[in-house]
């Protein structure tokens, strides 16, 4: 039987009772969430989600003392960008621009709070956008949100799945036949999540700036890992993600944009002067921001050496090569995140005790973490940041696991 408010006013005997009723109820839960450690913390980590937003020690340090919710708002001027102490305004406003090689920046949530913002400001119900087959999902549903039509760049298909700037030419034509005028908006991946594979980004903006579309650049797995310049690149809009790349808690991603679309992109509200409407005023507070430039000079200075982690990606391709793994996307590679077809742990899998969860068990004994448990056929890894003493220790391992 319910318990009406006035029931519980006239007699409070029901409201304590049914008090303890809901403590009982939820101390079950209470005692599972207290104390909850990370598994696989120590472990080898090849996870591609994972390899470039690990913290610095910089960062975790900067976690306790900045962990509190609203902790960076001690001294807020009304939002968040404009903060001076702690120093966000200087990161956003001067550092992040400059880092990213375009004239204004913001930080989001998430690089896909990023695209959405873009393409929510940029274009209208019904409005078509171009996206590579290879997109990331969050693109396609960014779009979807913003209530876009999709006109999707084909990939190649196997074994290279690449993208190129004839794919770009050739959707934008159909859709300026389909509606008489040129899409809205195009992005490119850059690299995408699944090959690693980095298309010709400067071509693709040529492309799109002859028939007047703005391109985005996602740049989720490479802001932060490897040198990215929007500019350069002809971007009008570039996304990179914290805690993806660059060594961040999350959520928490980046947004560029040029001098030509910042006034559209980053219109104030009518009723509450300083807040911006795509970004709902305020943004990535507390630990997020902070973590982000605790970890900055780091990220900074890691890219500086992108050759050698392409060097490592490649021997590392190489060696699993040598065991009969098959390297798909770009060949040799360009980028730490790499996709493997392995028809030898497929065919394993069929007669292993532990079936399909095989490998990432034996990975798992091996103190190996990062390739998705029931994967054997086809999985991805990423080499970035990871030395060349545990890259030969992850070699060794599927060698023994295959003789074994």
């Amino acid at each position: 039987m319910s318990i009406k408010k006035i029931d519980i006013i006239i007699n409070p005997d029901i409201y304590y009772g049914t008090r303890d009723v809901i403590a009982v109820a939820l101390e079950q839960y209470v005692q599972k969430f207290q104390n909850i450690k990370r598994s696989t913390r120590g472990n080898i980590n090849i996870d591609p989600l994972q390899r470039g937003g690990i913290l610095t020690d910089q960062a975790r340090a900067t976690l306790m003392e900045w962990g509190d919710g609203y902790s960076v708002c001690d001294f807020c001027p009304g939002v968040l960008d404009m903060i001076k102490t702690p120093p966000i305004f200087d990161f956003v406003h001067k550092a992040l621009p400059e880092f990213l090689g375009i004239d204004e920046a913001r930080v989001t949530n998430g690089a896909r709070e990023s695209k959405f913002a873009i393409m929510h400001s940029m274009a209208r119900d019904g409005d078509w956008i171009v996206l590579d087959q290879s997109a990331h999902y969050t693109s396609y549903v960014a779009a979807q949100r913003a209530r876009l039509n999709i006109k999707v760049v084909p990939n190649s298909g196997a074994p290279d799945y690449r993208i190129t700037p004839e794919g770009y030419a050739d959707a934008i034509q159909d859709v300026i036949k389909e509606t008489g005028k040129s899409p809205a908006l195009a992005l490119v991946t850059y690299p995408d999540g699944n090959y690693g594979n980095l298309p010709d980004a400067k071509k693709i903006a040529a492309v799109c700036h002859e028939h007047d579309v703005p391109l985005i650049l996602n740049g989720a797995y490479s802001v932060g890992r490897m040198p990215v310049n929007a500019k350069d690149l002809g971007a009008d809009f570039i996304v990179g993600s914290g805690h993806k790349s660059m060594a961040s808690s999350g959520p928490i991603g980046v947004l560029g944009v040029s001098e030509e679309y910042s006034a559209k992109l980053f219109e104030k509200s009518p009723t509450h002067k300083v807040k911006e409407i795509e970004l709902l005023g305020c943004t990535a507070r507390g630990a997020t921001i902070m973590t982000m430039l605790a970890s900055f000079p780091t990220v900074v200075e890691r890219i500086r050496y992108w050759d050698r982690e392409v060097e490592n990606a490649r021997w590392f391709s190489a060696q699993l090569g040598s065991m009969g793994l098959v390297q798909l996307g770009d060949n040799p590679h360009n980028h730490d995140l790499m996709f493997f077809e392995a028809p030898i742990f497929y065919k394993m899998s069929q007669t292993a005790k532990d079936g399909r969860y095989f490998l990432y068990k034996e990975l798992k004994a091996r103190n190996i973490h990062g390739i998705k448990a029931g994967l054997t056929k086809y999985f991805k890894l990423s080499t970035f940041g990871v030395s060349r003493d545990e890259l030969n220790i992850v070699v060794d391992a599927f060698e023994e696991i295959i003789t074994k």
